[in-house]
């Protein structure tokens, strides 16, 4: 590099600390050399050897002709290490007179920089000491000082009041009125004041310890035999009872790469025996419902089809989260009712029928047995019953006379299309036969104890498989020893809860022995009965708390869904006599059958106890309840968490066609499970833009299923089609969609209830591509 005199060297810690040259303490960039004594390096190469750092150069140092070696620190690594020495007296001197030149150098650039600020201008006067003279503020006015004293004695002295004749004074009244005293008025004087900011600087520094880096290499080579250890390996027993068991498996391996294509996508080649072109996939609107009265700043938690007449259809309402919070809770009751509206088709404007409800209503089902009687989960974790028996005819009367259906999967096609079509052709035509009265209201005829209810909303209800052989005859009739468990809820606060549901016949009585009684007692003939007072004291008769007890974690279960469970209860000894049961009052029939012990309950034959569970967090739980001895609850068994939603379950729902597949939906993602697969769900869907708000399989296709989004979209899933997106998309609303229900009203017509954030429910018909499924599908 040119300087041949200069030698880099690497000194480590222990010979900086030997000779005083450690870095930023005894040597800076400033102050960056240090004179050595030769003697004293010689020296730590007799005592170190080949350890000295100036081992590499001990022929250099030796023959050095001068008594002290100059080391140099160079923190810039200029020569490759942190140390250089100068081998040669001329280039040590040259080294010294170039370090004074340069304080020389700095001194008088200073000096000189000290009398550039000395030399000055002289200061002219422009006038700008006048401005100051007249912005700045003195003082005038002599100050006045006023000294108050008071006498020490006087100091905490009582204060005595006395009375005056109000007679003495003008108007017979004193008055002390305020008045402005000039005396303390004090007058503000207004002046310009200027501000100035400035930051404070600060001068701070740190020391990191800096270590040098280190070359590191690594060789290897490959192990070869030799030529005997080959010839003895190839030779050996063990090799060719190896080649002899792999032989066949190989062989077919090959063939199967001959005869298969590996890469061949069967995905792609699943549905080409379909038709060619594009199909037409849509969901065109039929109708749109809504209420002012009873839906205006409501959203639609659940709908639902009447099972057994067409046309009805039943939606409950309740607050908007956003709208609660506006409300004060006191005057809730006030604004809105808490209701369940019935519908007819053939009659959109009016409503059929009102169910009244004590509180709002998160979820109901019609009965499959009896679709008269409705059961619906409470905000407030109650669960209620109504019974429409009374207004069957009103409601199949609102349906026209061609468009009546039974049972539609057995009637008659013809008539099912001829009714819709009358309807359309009514409603088009804006011919609708309009109730001049106004919807009867229905009161509930059961609503359960409320400290045996559940203590969070009811978020899910359904009706379990009836039992009609509730004799031992085999015969169908009531049977007043033998009850059925027909009803199961549950609800966020880890319970879930069955209940026994007493008879039509019962209710009645036990109203009426009620209604006479306190007819007699309390209320005059001309006073009617209030129905607030006609409430039936009701508990569940089994109870499942989904806790983990080793690790307190709780289930708290959004959705349910159950395969056929049936339980015969059975009561010891005589029933009672509706007599026995009027004193006192709250003894009634259903308190009586929920107070019964769980030994009583008879498991039925062949009858599956697995269930599946969405909860708050977006996990989905199986498990398998077994009842426990001598007690009231159920504990569940073998549980299985699957953690894959990332919020609230809204959607569980059993397949039509399947009774171990299901669907759920939450948050971002839906998922299909098969019961029995324990490592997953069978199918899941990647993460969507958007939010999964509700979901419904289709009832004619077991590979379609509807979901509805966040923006108001419906997503419609064909399995057979894709399985990465769906096949189609279609905008309802400019809301959420909140919930949706199909129905098959004949061959030929499909419906979709579909209902949103904002109180509107949209009835929509399905394509027949959407109907019709494949030959193998």
């Amino acid at each position: 590099i040119g300087h041949p005199e200069i030698f880099p060297l690497l000194l480590t810690a222990n010979t900086q600390e030997i000779f005083n040259c450690r870095p930023d303490e005894d040597v800076t960039e400033e102050n960056c050399f240090k004179c050595i004594k030769k003697e004293d390096i010689i020296q730590d190469l007799k005592t170190r050897d080949k350890t000295s750092d100036f081992h590499p150069f001990k022929k250099v140092i030796l023959e050095y002709p001068g008594e002290e070696l100059l080391v140099v620190f160079d923190p810039s690594f200029q020569y490759g290490q942190n140390f250089y020495i100068v081998a040669s007296e001329e280039a040590k001197e040259n080294f010294l007179k170039s370090l004074a030149t340069l304080e020389e150098r700095e001194e008088t650039e200073e000096e000189n920089r000290e009398e550039a600020l000395e030399v000055h201008k002289p200061w002219v006067s422009l006038g700008s000491e006048k401005e100051v003279e007249e912005e700045s503020v003195k003082e005038r006015d002599t100050k006045i000082k006023f000294k108050i004293s008071r006498v020490r004695r006087k100091f905490g002295a009582p204060i005595t009041f006395t009375d005056k004749n109000v007679s003495d004074y003008k108007d017979m009244y004193a008055e002390c009125t305020a008045y402005q005293d000039d005396t303390f008025s004090i007058k503000m004087l207004e002046r310009d004041v200027g501000v100035q900011m400035v930051p404070k600087l600060r001068e701070t520094s740190t020391q990191t310890k800096w270590t040098y880096p280190k070359n590191a290499s690594t060789q290897y080579f490959p192990r070869q035999l030799s030529n005997e250890a080959k010839a003895e390996s190839l030779s050996s027993e063990k090799l060719k009872e190896f080649l002899t068991a792999v032989h066949l498996r190989v062989e077919i391996a090959l063939q199967q790469n001959e005869i298969m294509n590996v890469f061949f996508d069967d995905w792609k080649a699943l549905a080409e025996d379909q038709e060619e072109g594009k199909p037409d996939v849509h969901l065109r609107a039929y109708q749109s419902l809504t209420d002012v009265q009873y839906l205006k700043d409501r959203t639609i938690s659940c709908v639902r089809w009447h099972p057994a007449i067409y046309g009805i259809i039943a939606l409950s309402a309740r607050e908007q989260p956003l709208y609660e919070e506006q409300v004060d809770p006191p005057n809730k009751s006030l604004l809105h009712q808490s209701v369940i509206l019935l519908w007819s088709f053939f009659d959109p404007i009016c409503l059929q029928l009102v169910l009244k409800a004590p509180e709002d209503i998160c979820c109901f089902q019609f009965s499959p047995s009896d679709p008269n009687i409705i059961a619906g989960g409470c905000v407030d974790g109650q669960v209620v019953l109504w019974d429409i028996s009374k207004h069957e005819e009103k409601l199949r009367s609102a349906v026209p006379v061609a468009a009546e259906i039974v049972d539609s999967s057995e009637g008659e096609p013809a008539a099912a299309a001829a009714a819709a079509a009358a309807a359309a052709a009514a409603a088009a035509a804006g011919v609708t036969e309009q109730s001049s009265t106004k919807p009867s209201l229905v009161r509930y005829c059961a609503a359960s104890s409320t400290p045996y209810s559940h203590t969070k909303p009811a978020t899910d209800v359904h009706w379990l498989s009836h039992d009609l052989e509730y004799n031992q005859k085999g015969g169908t009739s009531e049977n007043r020893d033998e009850k059925c468990l027909q009803l199961v809820t549950c609800s966020p606060d880890c319970s879930i809860l069955f209940w026994g549901i007493p008879s039509i016949e019962q209710r009645e009585k036990f109203f009426s022995e009620k209604i006479k009684e306190k007819k007699r007692s309390h209320i005059p003939h001309n006073v009617p009965d209030k129905d607030e007072d006609l409430d039936l004291s009701w508990k569940p008769l089994i109870k499942i708390n989904l806790r983990e007890r080793d690790t307190n974690t709780e289930y708290g279960p959004t959705r349910i869904s159950l395969r056929e469970l049936q339980y015969r209860y059975k009561r010891l000894g005589k029933a009672k006599s509706l007599s026995a049961l009027r004193a006192p009052i709250k003894e009634t029939l259903c308190t009586e059958i929920s107070s019964s012990s769980s030994k009583n309950l008879e498991v039925l034959e062949n009858i599956s106890t697995d269930f599946f569970v969405g909860n708050e967090d977006g996990e989905i739980v199986y498990s398998d309840w077994k009842m426990k001895i001598d007690t009231r609850s159920a504990k569940p068994k073998h549980s299985q968490k699957y953690v894959l939603h990332t919020e609230t379950i809204n959607t569980l729902q059993k397949s039509p066609f399947f009774k171990d597949i299901f669907l759920s939906i939450g948050g971002q993602k839906f998922a299909i499970w098969k019961e029995g697969v324990t490592n997953g769900p069978i199918l899941q869907s990647s993460c969507s833009a958007g939010r999964y708000t509700a979901g419904q399989w289709s009832l004619t296709r077991p590979g379609v299923f509807f979901i509805g989004r966040d923006n108001g979209n419906i997503d419609i899933w064909d399995l057979l089609k894709k399985t990465h997106e769906p096949s189609h998309f279609q905008n309802i609303s400019k809301s959420i969609i909140t919930f949706i229900s199909p129905s098959s009203a004949s061959a030929e017509k499909h419906f979709l209830a579909v209902s949103d954030n904002l109180g509107v429910l949209h009835i929509l018909e399905i394509c027949q591509t959407l109907c019709h499924p494949s030959s193998n599908e």
